[in-house]
């Protein structure tokens, strides 16, 4: 990759940013604002710009969450589904969002099958991204659940899934993956998982959190803001779409803070320690956090 490519390549969401947060300055309609990792712009610019980073990224996924984690993302999900036993009591109806890739869709569908012989348990896959969604489908024409009932992939908003679609009280589980800090807006991204949910249901983060260690937590700052982002530009060429999703971890809420947006939502949760309304993997590095539709 040349070095001017590799600028304009650093430059382009940033330069984005600076120009619609300029031209919004004097429209009351483009007054809020969110971040978009470190920086501060309209709220009504992130859903694009996030989009631009996940088009960059959507064919080298897994690279970017093997960057991103050390690899160890994978055992984070097996824990993750594991830790929630899809199938345990009968076939379930399940959602994933912000799921494009499949790759939690086919550890739910797996392990139903695997540990309790349930080939009725389903997942609907939702995601904003075309790209992602591409991806995920390419990947599970490879397996068994392929034009099945099992699995559905679906673009759809999580902030705003349509009703017509995802019925209230329809799910028994909810899950997102290294999504929710990617979103315009936590609580309404929460009050739609409740939505949907059905009473007695699970709603399930697995997200980047807040290291609770000191020397973890340098170690791991040092590596992700020093050696992620050369990792993005040596194996992909994109090294802004990998500085912001650095950034965006660290805007993340922690996680007491997630815990009570979580109830604020309207679900119950444990006490606020981890092994509570949270576990922490690997110190906090990344974090799941439930809560249950009441």
């Amino acid at each position: 990759m040349s070095l001017p490519t590799l600028r304009r390549s650093l430059a382009r969401n940033r330069n984005f940013a600076r120009c619609i947060s300029s031209s919004s300055s004097s429209d009351p309609q483009h007054s809020k604002t969110t971040s978009f990792g470190f920086q501060t712009i309209p709220e009504n610019a992130k859903e694009s710009m996030v989009k631009s980073v996940f088009d960059s990224v959507a064919s080298k996924y897994d690279l970017m969450n093997d960057a991103m984690s050390m690899g160890v993302h994978r055992l984070w999900k097996d824990q993750f589904v594991g830790d929630l036993k899809p199938g345990r009591r009968g076939p379930m109806k399940c959602i994933d969002v912000a799921g494009g890739t499949g790759d939690i869709a086919l550890r739910i569908l797996d392990f139903a099958r695997e540990k309790y012989a349930d080939r009725e348990t389903s997942v609907e896959v939702v995601d904003i991204n075309e790209q992602m969604l591409k991806e995920g489908y390419r990947r599970f024409k490879k397996t068994m659940y392929h034009n099945t009932p099992q699995i559905s992939f679906h673009e759809a908003n999580a902030q705003s899934l349509p009703k017509e679609k995802f019925r209230d009280n329809s799910y028994d589980l909810y899950t997102i993956a290294f999504g929710i800090r990617n979103v315009t807006s936590i609580p309404a991204v929460l009050n739609e998982a409740y939505r949907v949910l059905k009473p007695g249901a699970t709603f399930a983060c697995l997200e980047f959190n807040k290291v609770d260690h000191p020397l973890l937590g340098t170690l791991y700052d040092q590596y992700s803001f020093h050696i992620i982002p050369l990792l993005g530009t040596i194996l992909t060429g994109d090294r802004a779409s990998y500085q912001y999703l650095v950034e965006s971890i660290r805007k993340f809420p922690a996680q007491p803070n997630f815990a009570q947006m979580i109830r604020d939502a309207g679900f119950v949760t444990g006490k606020d320690i981890d092994g509570g309304a949270w576990t922490n993997l690997w110190g906090g590095v990344a974090c799941v956090h439930t809560g249950v539709k009441i």
